[in-house]
Parts: C-alpha cells; structure tokens; sequence
C-alpha cells in the first residue's frame, strides 16, 4: 500500500503531496523511524532545537492510527495517577501524574504557533451508564485534583442534555482541557512544519533492518547514517525489530462516519464536546466540522479486520442515537493501536543510540506527544524523563506471540461482563 486508507479523514485532508522515497545514504544528528505522532512530534521537537533530522515513513505520514483514530484529546493515561502510583511507587507516580496534561498542551501550542487547519473543538465527555461508574469518576476527580488538576465538572442526568442528548447514561464528566480534532490534519501540518525547519521526510520508505552499533537505518533503496536513532512505528513497524514486536499487540479499532446532517448533528451534541463512555470497551465519538456523526468503538485483539465494520459500529451507535436510523453512513475503516500488558506506554533503549516509544494503548493522541518531546529531550542533554518512563517494568503478555490474543480476549469478556451487570 502507497497511499492511505479510505476514511473520513483521508477524503477530507488538507493536500499535502507525497514526499520521495529515501534513495541512497543521508546522514542526519537522528533518523526517526515512523511518521505518526510519535515520530513527528519528537521530529518537530527536535527540529526547533536546531537538531538536523530525517523522518523515515513506510507509506505516508499519518498513515497509522495517528491519521485513523477517534481525534480526541483525552488527557492522562490509559490507567488512573492513582493506579500508576501504586503500581510504580511514589516518587514515579509524582513526576508521571504531573505531565498528565502536558500532550494536549503541545498540541493546543503547535496548532496556534504553526496555524494547523485541523478544526481543534474544546471539551471532552466522559459518561457513565451506572451509579458505580458515576463513583469511578468522582474518584477520578478527586485524584486528579490532589494533583493541581481543576478543569472537571461532574455532571449528573439532567446536566447531560447540553452535551449529549440520549437516555443512555446517567451522569458524566466534563474534562474542559480535553477536545478533538481532525487527527490526520494535525500531523500532516505538525510534519509541514518540521518541514519548514529543514527536517526531511521520506515516505514510502519501509525500514528493513537497523544497525544498532552504529545507529545506520536500511530501506530498500537507501540508508540514514545518524548519531542516534528513534523508532516510533508503534503497532505498524513489523518484522524489523522483533525484540519490540513481543512487548506489545496490535488491537484494531473501528470507526463509522455518517453523511453530514446539518443542524440534526447539533441537536445531538449541541455543545460540540467529544464524548466517550467508561466501559471496558468504549464507544467514543463526536461531531465532525462537516455535521457528521463520527463514531467508534469495539476492538479486535491481533489487529485483523471484522467481517463488516459497518455491522459492527452500527448498531452501538443506533443504541446511543436511535433516530439516526436511517441516515447514510459514507464511511467506515479501521486502525491499529499497540497495546501493552500494563495497558502504560513503554520508552527505553535498544542500544545506546537507539530509543523506543510505542504503546500507548488507546490514549495516543496526547501521549505520543508528550513522549515524543521527551525522547526529544534526551539526545538534548536532559535525560530526567526519559528515565522515570524507561525504568518502569516491561512484562510480556501472557503466552507469547502464539497465545496472546486468545487470552487476551478472555480476559476481556470478564470485564465486558462485569460491565454489562453494572458491577
């Protein structure tokens, strides 16, 4: 594949022509491997500290879950400040919890500083179907407060119909320094503006070996000589690296777009915040610059496809708006996201001159760039953050390569089930 997927973001992109593949030896201070977020964003960092940098993509910038995904900026980590603190220890969960916010931050500083056309709305929605998920996000609060954090407003029934107008849930939280966007609009325009401080970009170039001892990365038909290396393919870099391979899994995600609905759209979210729910898997959607309902949720542990996308969002989105019956759906498609065990992003080295970052398992848009500036900083002389995330402890998923999606699955009908009884 040379191009992107067909989605509603792919038909609604601000044109950006296709770069040139690599072609013979480049040298550079880093290659980065992977042109998502991750990738663009430590680029984009890296570049305005006046680092000279080449960006190595297998197809075309975005083409990954960073250019498919819900676009909504979710603030934290796909666990709890309280959770990570338990988990990791204090002194971790202190310097982990203060950053919490800082993703959206850059993106919110990078679409004003380099006027990124990527329709950015404020104001995210988080609901509950239960009085023990109204408890979860109370206590959310609570924790997030014992951090500085006071951008929350619980929300109970009543209080739902300016923001989302169903008989679904029974309460929310609204999460003002959270929003969304067009996502594939904001890394093109992040990589436009890397661009623009003379970082090169090469697409179409799939990386077929890195050379760790001397930080030289091969594509077919060229290599990146460097001084280091960053590698940021997250669930799409394969059969390179398979040291990185085992510690996560490609889980697809699916998402629906309907025709555009004029004012219908607006009634059904009349304040323009993203939502999604709190059950083990979500459904998570929003409204689009158009007046499209875009909407997604269920996942497929592996990363394969379900027979129909269609069959499978349609009918969620039918449970939450039953009056869009007989709207016309004009899109649906699909994207991997890594996965990790700990359900945590994992940064560290493979050599010294090789860095990781991958996994962020579902929360990508703002934490890959907080990690990609981070990963930034270290070949900067600052290395403080990089540290705390990179002794955090990896552990494989349980049966390997072979049987980690079959157990992975079963784990997750537990909670399903504990979602469905409310408990």
């Amino acid at each position: 594949m040379t191009e992107h997927v067909k989605s509603y973001y792919a038909a609604t992109a601000n044109k950006q022509d296709a770069r040139p593949p690599l072609q013979g030896t480049v040298t550079a201070d880093v290659c980065v491997i992977g042109a998502g977020f991750t990738g663009t964003a430590a680029a984009l960092e890296l570049a305005e500290r006046g680092f000279s940098v080449a960006l190595v993509e297998g197809v075309r910038v975005g083409f990954g879950a960073s250019g498919r995904n819900g676009g909504q900026i979710v603030n934290g980590y796909s666990r709890d400040l309280d959770v990570i603190s338990a988990r990791y220890g204090e002194n971790a969960g202190r310097v982990i919890g203060a950053l919490a916010c800082e993703g959206g931050n850059i993106i919110r500083e990078r679409v004003a500083k380099y006027n990124i056309q990527c329709d950015i709305q404020p104001g995210m929605l988080t609901t509950a179907f239960s009085a023990k998920q109204m408890r979860e996000l109370e206590h959310h609060v609570k924790v997030w407060n014992g951090f500085g954090y006071d951008q929350f407003e619980l929300l109970d029934k009543s209080a739902l119909a300016p923001h989302v107008v169903t008989d679904r849930y029974v309460g929310g939280l609204i999460d003002r320094k959270g929003g969304h966007l067009h996502p594939l609009n904001l890394v093109q325009g992040e990589a436009a503006a890397f661009e623009s401080l003379g970082g090169r970009i090469f697409e179409n170039s799939p990386v077929v070996s890195v050379d760790m001892d001397n930080a030289i990365v091969k594509t077919a038909q060229g290599e990146v000589r460097a001084k280091y290396v960053f590698v940021c393919g997250n669930a799409y870099l394969r059969n390179v690296l398979p040291e990185l391979e085992g510690r996560i899994m490609p889980v697809s995600t699916q998402v629906l777009a309907t025709e555009p609905l004029g004012n219908k759209a607006a009634k059904l979210l009349p304040s323009n915040v993203c939502v999604e729910d709190c059950n083990y898997v979500l459904d998570y959607f929003r409204r689009t610059a158009d007046n499209r309902i875009l909407y997604g949720g269920g996942i497929v542990y592996g990363g394969t496809d379900p027979a129909s996308i269609r069959a499978k969002i349609l009918p969620l989105m039918l449970k939450t708006f039953p009056g869009l019956r007989d709207v016309r759906i004009d899109y649906t498609w699909s994207g991997n996201f890594a996965l990790t065990l700990t359900r945590f992003p994992q940064m560290g080295k493979l050599a010294p001159k090789v860095f990781f970052s991958h996994g962020d398992s579902g929360h990508g848009v703002t934490t890959t760039h907080l990690l990609g500036r981070i990963l930034a900083e270290t070949v900067a002389g600052d290395s403080s953050r990089f540290d705390v995330f990179s002794k955090l402890p990896y552990y494989p998923f349980p049966g390997g390569k072979t049987f980690r999606v079959p157990l992975t699955v079963a784990g997750s009908w537990y909670y399903r089930l504990k979602d469905r009884l409310g408990l």
